[in-house]
């Protein structure tokens, strides 16, 4: 998927899609629909960090032009990334890492958790809207001239192409790691880029990150959850799909979200309906990230873009938006799948 991703923005695609996107905004409400809609919808089907990578540089250079206050597109970016990613196995690490776990289908997994990921993109929007009320009622018609930079129109077509054919493998049940591999071995098979460029895209710690966070929590299962302390999940009433999802969002804000994912990975099993509590567990441990500035991945690397660029987002004001948007998705999500997926 990285190797997929890096193609599409070495390429210029992302670049292109979010200049066309941002010039047919025609005032500041559109311009923060286009850009939480537009990193939603990519963020559903690619990595949510790497898309934070791409709009952030764009939502700058946008707002500078027009001489609006960055910060409000800005956290919309981020949010929508974590809300616009639950939608799928793909969308963020964590949920990959439940896809590989839990056996859940791409498509059944998309079904129960779309719906929470469009609610919480519409969140977003009304929320930011709301919290800064001023940077929308200063009229101001949109215009800009974005950057396109240099784009190469084959290999955007091949990556595409690429890319439509991984979501129809996906919703065809091909495993989604096979379906990665073969997307990201054509790309480099068939490549008018160095593979040196797209090697440089690759998050190689990251890799490394979560390859280390397997064997910490391998060796925790082998050495500390003895059967009593696993069989303990139902006195904890994590078959509650209610207790569950608020035990996923205050773990995942604790220890962040993949390694909560991985910490909750011997009990789930266990309980009632383990495929509906993996998915609480994706959808909480996603929604938690918008809960603070430190919360994901995905918000840090906004915050970093940011401070690069000499506007610098601060706790405060993205937990204006933080606290209702989790506070509110987390009770919209959990009530969904609570209906969507009862008790068997």
């Amino acid at each position: 998927m990285m190797i997929v991703v890096a193609h599409l923005k070495v390429s210029g695609a992302f670049r292109a899609l979010g200049a066309v996107a941002i010039e047919h905004a025609h005032a500041p409400f559109m311009l923060l629909v286009t850009v939480t809609l537009l990193t939603g919808v990519l963020s559903a089907f690619l990595v949510n960090d790497a898309i934070c990578l791409v709009m952030a540089p764009i939502v700058v250079h946008v707002t500078r032009v027009i001489n609006r206050n960055p910060v409000p597109y800005l956290i919309a970016t981020a949010t929508a990334s974590n809300c616009g990613s639950v939608a799928t196995v793909t969308g963020n690490p964590q949920n990959m890492v439940i896809g590989a776990l839990s056996g859940i289908s791409y498509p059944a997994f998309s079904a129960a958790l779309a719906p929470v990921a469009l609610l919480g993109l519409i969140a977003v929007i009304v929320i930011v809207r709301i919290v800064y009320r001023a940077e929308f009622e200063r009229k101001t018609e949109l215009s800009p001239e974005v950057y396109r930079g240099r784009m190469l129109p084959g290999q955007v077509l091949k990556a595409v192409v690429v890319c439509i054919g991984l979501a129809i493998a996906f919703f065809a049940g091909v495993p989604v790691a096979k379906a990665a591999l073969v997307g990201g071995a054509i790309l480099l098979v068939t490549r008018a880029i160095k593979p040196a460029r797209i090697y440089r895209e690759i998050d190689g710690p990251l890799l490394f990150m979560f390859a280390g966070l397997f064997i910490v929590v391998a060796g925790a299962e082998k050495t500390l959850l003895t059967p009593d302390i696993v069989a303990s999940a139902k006195d904890l009433g994590l078959d509650d799909v209610w207790r569950l999802s608020g035990f996923t969002a205050v773990l995942s804000n604790i220890m962040s979200n993949v390694p909560a994912v991985l910490a909750l990975r011997p009990f789930i099993p266990g309980l009632e309906n383990p495929e509906r509590a993996w998915l609480v567990v994706a959808m909480s441990s996603t929604l938690a990230g918008n809960f603070t500035l430190l919360g994901s991945v995905a918000n840090l690397i906004i915050a970093e873009h940011a401070r690069v660029s000499g506007t610098p987002l601060s706790l405060g004001a993205f937990f204006k938006v933080g606290l209702p948007l989790t506070l509110v998705t987390l009770l919209v999500g959990t009530g969904w799948l609570a209906c969507f997926m009862p008790g068997q």
